[in-house]
């Protein structure tokens, strides 16, 4: 049966705090060199994606750790960050913020899903502001708001998007609910309705969430590269756009469930499965501190038979907590 998302995160950042990390007693220039930064993530199961990248700036060197950074992974909810970029194009200009207030979608039977603790169906339905989706889809990652905003972009346009960006590594799926329906085997999982995905919830997983169909995935590279430059505005032509774009990801809950160092500002969509047999953790985005900015995406993607594995969850995000903060404190001025 697939399991939450948020009780998933929330074990693991349990797990984080439960955790002795190892901090050898060494000056902080030392342990934050690229190596010293990947050996933190030694000995973690599965595959293990880094990429961490400060630009030079300001006569300053540039920083960059990276392993496996062009590996194709799942990330889960980590590509709804896509979504929220072709949603604020579409709604790009200087009265952006008035746009999305006044566009209503519907909320009902058609954009339900799994995992929607904010608009809890089937309990709520009628229409709701686009900006109050898009905050949900990032803030809570629920599922029905990011199918609400999603139908509303349409999944082509956000596909057209990635591919003019040059992210050949990203896929993202019809909806949630369609890979909820493709995962269980369903006969159509384009129109698995919500009255279908209540009859399959309690089913066993058919197919795994990495495949070539209905999947939420990309590369640690396809990331940082689309970081670093939607954080800049690069695909926006208001800077009144950019600013909302920056707000929404900075309620980001992977700041705190990692979490990232104090004192920094953080723009983070984290993503996450765990099903039996397959398990996986994301963490991409950005801090920004001392006028320097640093892009990353931290990703593993591993087997246990368990429906949940709150150790390996814990491991791997103390490791990705420290890395970052040992980076930030390397490149503090």
């Amino acid at each position: 049966m697939l399991n939450s998302r948020r009780e998933f995160l929330v074990k693991s950042a349990a797990a984080v705090g439960t955790m002795q990390v190892a901090r050898p007693a060494m000056a902080v220039e030392d342990k934050a060199t690229p190596d010293a930064i990947l050996s933190l993530f030694k000995g973690l199961p599965g595959d293990v994606a880094v990429k961490i990248y400060a630009p030079a700036v300001n006569g300053k060197p540039e920083f960059l750790a990276e392993l496996n950074s062009a590996k194709t992974m799942f990330v889960g909810s980590a590509i709804k960050t896509f979504i929220l970029c072709e949603a604020l194009r579409q709604a790009d200009a200087t009265d952006v913020v008035q746009r999305l207030k006044a566009q209503q979608l519907s909320l009902d039977a058609s954009v339900w899903s799994l995992d929607s603790a904010m608009f809890n169906p089937p309990n709520l339905i009628g229409k709701v502001s686009e900006r109050t989706a898009l905050e949900a889809m990032i803030m809570h990652s629920d599922n029905t708001g990011t199918d609400m905003c999603l139908k509303h972009v349409s999944p082509e346009k956000v596909r057209e998007f990635v591919t003019s960006a040059g992210l050949k590594s990203c896929m993202i799926p019809e909806s949630t609910r369609s890979l909820f329906g493709y995962l269980l085997g369903a006969k159509d999982y384009r129109t698995f309705s919500w009255e279908d995905l209540g009859a399959a919830a309690n089913q066993t997983m058919v197919n795994l969430p990495m495949n070539n169909v209905q999947t939420m995935a990309c590369s640690a590279d396809d990331l940082v590269s689309y970081y670093s430059r939607a954080l800049q505005g690069g695909f926006f032509k208001a800077k009144e756009t950019l600013n909302e774009f920056r707000r929404v990801l900075s309620l980001g809950d992977a700041i705190w469930l990692l979490p990232l160092p104090l004192g920094v500002s953080a723009f983070v969509k984290g993503g996450s499965i765990d099903v039996p047999g397959f398990h996986a953790l994301c963490a991409p985005g950005a801090m920004l501190f001392d006028g320097r900015w640093v892009y990353f995406c931290l990703t593993i993607n591993w087997e246990a038979k368990d429906v949940a594995d709150p150790a390996t969850a814990g491991a791997f995000a103390a490791a990705a907590s420290r890395a970052l903060s040992l980076v930030k404190d390397k490149l503090s001025t």
